[in-house]
């Protein structure tokens, strides 16, 4: 048996769920992207504005990609259970605010109706950061892609995020509606001004009125978003249904921690976002910064380095003496490029930092965190690097070169996931693996912090990640 409006009475009484009318709720929310992260942070947000009372803010879900979630969410009526964990136990409450979830490849024109339908005021995405399809260097859309050739070509069948976008802004213009705001919350420095720039590239390859008219009505706010999601397993599942008493396909399991940073620029209705925690500002870069150098940064280097010697968890690498001294001394190297916002408390966020990292329950594993490096290193280590960062983040970035070999320190292989794999791992075996590796993400370095990546390089493929964590840290 299956969660589902039916048999949420049946539930054991401890476990929270919706007390608003759901049948009564208007979907003011289309999300783009709708994965686990999705149903941890934003939805909980909106499912926390139903609950006060405004009915607003159902959401409409659309995948770009497959039908996995789609066919874990629709047996149940879109319910969800949302799991926090911290070592203290763990929290469990059934979600409501997902009304429906949309597949694009098979219905692109639902999707385009959904976003032109007049009850939808707010387009978030959560896409990863290569689902925008730009290009870092030019800020551009990848001309090559052929997704985004077909949806320059024509929108009645997009395929693209910034491609649906357009044509459900269009479809809007065409009825005498106004915008919605558009709300990326991926992981991109600027998030708000890369995706309008990709938005009106489109447009303009379509009509350079509504080109005009989006760019003077509409809104992108920038955002940041904070709060470790781990892959939901089949043991959770099990685990769940053994507490719940019917089996929820589509859980989700998080951290108590929750943080949204949100540019106070939007277009049209919009929740009491303050009210719900989220925190509205003028600038949400400083914010940005630090997240993707402090979180993000330590993250992914604990995912290549953890990943090299065999920790499949991140509580496993902090736990060590070594592991938790060289994620300090890479956020020292971090927090001296940031420029901090007035409210943020750089050793607390720190602190906090850790004390997530050592969460166990979370059984947040590398490899989730090591996914398509290649769209995640130029904000979360080289950025920071350039600006004066040090030997840590170089390690980061070299243990990144090194994991394109597909095995590990103790002769593990494993198959690399990123959408450049293929070309990353013909770099890596080049004569100079650090130039021609970050040619591919179109970066270039000064000669003293290739030659800090290399040096870390050939130490990492002599003594490991752990020796070379080691020699870093006797360098103090």
């Amino acid at each position: 048996m299956r969660p589902s409006d039916a048999t949420s009475a049946q539930l054991p009484a401890d476990i929270a769920r919706p007390t608003y009318d759901r049948t009564a709720v208007r979907r003011g929310v289309v999300h783009l992207g709708i994965g686990a992260f999705h149903r941890a942070h934003q939805a909980a947000i909106f499912e926390a504005a139903l609950a006060a009372g405004d009915l607003r803010w159902g959401i409409t879900a659309v995948s770009l990609r497959s039908a996995g979630v789609r066919d874990q969410l629709a047996p149940q009526d879109g319910l969800y259970t949302l799991l926090v964990r911290d070592g203290a136990g763990e929290r469990a409450q059934i979600m409501g605010a997902v009304g429906q979830v949309l597949v694009a490849p098979e219905d692109p024109t639902a999707v385009v109706a959904a976003l032109a339908h007049p009850d939808t005021h707010l387009v978030t995405l959560t896409i990863t950061e290569k689902g925008y399809k730009l290009d870092r260097a030019k800020g551009t859309l990848l001309a090559e892609d052929a997704d985004v050739a077909h949806d320059v070509a024509g929108l009645a069948a997009p395929r693209t995020a910034p491609g649906f976008l357009v044509a459900g802004l269009a479809a809007r213009r065409a009825a005498g509606l106004p915008p919605f705001t558009v709300l990326s919350c991926d992981n991109l420095p600027h998030n708000g001004a890369l995706l309008r720039a990709a938005v009106l590239e489109m447009a303009r390859a379509h009509d350079a009125d509504l080109a005009e008219w989006i760019a003077e009505q509409g809104a992108f706010p920038a955002s940041m978003v904070d709060r470790i999601v781990p892959a939901t397993t089949p043991d959770d599942i099990a685990a769940l249904a053994t507490r719940l008493g019917v089996e929820d396909q589509a859980m989700v399991k998080t951290e108590p921690f929750l943080q949204w940073v949100v540019e106070d620029r939007f277009c049209g209705p919009r929740p009491d976002f303050a009210a719900l925690g989220v925190q509205l500002t003028a600038d949400v870069a400083p914010w940005e910064d630090a997240k993707l150098r402090l979180l993000n940064g330590a993250h992914s280097s604990i995912a290549y380095l953890g990943g090299l010697m065999g920790d499949a968890f991140v509580h496993q690498f902090v736990a060590r003496e070594e592991g938790r001294a060289f994620v300090e001394r890479l956020w020292d190297q971090a927090a001296a490029t940031l420029n901090p916002p007035p409210g943020l408390d750089i050793p607390a966020y720190r602190t906090a930092l850790m004390a997530r990292f050592a969460n166990p329950a979370l059984q947040h594993r590398t490899r989730q965190i090591a996914m398509d490096g290649s769209q995640k290193l130029p904000q979360r280590l080289l950025a920071p690097l350039a600006a004066g960062g040090g030997d840590a983040l170089a390690l980061g970035v070299a243990a990144w070169i090194r994991w394109q070999s597909g095995q590990t320190d103790t002769g593990e292989t494993f198959a690399v996931d990123d959408p450049l794999a293929d070309r990353l791992a013909v770099a890596a075996r080049s004569d100079d693996p650090v130039t021609a590796t970050l040619a591919l993400l179109g970066v270039e370095v000064e000669p003293a912090i290739r030659d800090a990546i290399a040096a870390h390089l050939t130490n990492l493929e002599r003594s490991g990640a752990d020796g070379a964590i080691r020699t870093l840290l006797k360098g103090t």
